[in-house]
């Protein structure tokens, strides 16, 4: 009776144990991989660090084309006669205008007449730039001056907004961004208000348009 009973406890035993073993044998494992569309990466921007010879002025720009040739006498002189003639005709056009106070020979003007007859192929000179910065520039000097009136807040918001407006429109006339400026000091133009916008700029450079076509034909044909 005891042999039996040893022997019964001792399969009971092996038993016992195998179960256990299995048990753990087929514990589970839990998957902790991460999946990679959720995973952000943190890129690093590269750093350009230039060599200290960039940094070195341009000294050329300080120097006169050497590309373009020597200009002829013909070149000189049709331009500067057009110049001439333009403020000839501006200043005669003053005499009329003189009962009102207001004068066609301004400095913007003087500024067009080299851009239209000294650098006719500029973009500058385009028709659509020249007329386009003008009427808009001026706009922009007669509404700072009734927001701001006269000082240094109304020059320095006309004249940035003249130069975001040129920017926008693809209509870079340098001269423009002058009558701004001329309309907030000069009071003689006060009265004009928005007929500003078309007086005397914008008619000032109908007329050097038109002395401009005379110019680049006589510059072109009668060479010397």
């Amino acid at each position: 009776m005891p042999a039996s009973i040893s022997s019964s406890s001792c399969s009971s035993l092996a038993t016992l144990i195998r179960h256990e073993s299995n048990h753990h044998a087929i514990r589970p494992q839990w998957n902790l991989a991460i999946d990679p569309s959720t995973r952000t990466t943190r890129r690093r921007r590269p750093v350009v660090i230039r060599a200290a010879g960039n940094l070195a002025p341009n000294w050329d720009a300080w120097k006169p084309d050497k590309a373009s040739k020597a200009p002829s006498l013909s070149d000189i002189f049709w331009p500067s006669a057009g110049a001439f003639a333009a403020m000839g005709v501006l200043g005669k056009m003053d005499e009329a205008l003189a009962r009102k106070g207001v004068s066609m020979t301004i400095a913007p003007l003087g500024a067009v007449c080299a851009v239209l007859f000294a650098t006719p192929s500029t973009p500058g000179a385009r028709k659509y730039n020249m007329f386009m910065a003008q009427m808009g520039c001026a706009a922009i000097g007669v509404l700072a001056f009734s927001i701001f009136g006269p000082g240094w807040l109304a020059r320095s918001t006309a004249l940035s907004a003249s130069l975001a407006f040129m920017i926008y429109f693809r209509a870079i006339h340098p001269p423009a961004a002058s009558l701004p400026l001329l309309f907030i000091d000069g009071a003689k133009f006060h009265q004009l208000k928005f007929w500003y916008v078309l007086f005397p700029g914008a008619a000032g450079c109908l007329l050097l348009c038109l002395i401009q076509e005379v110019v680049c034909y006589l510059k072109d044909n009668v060479k010397f």
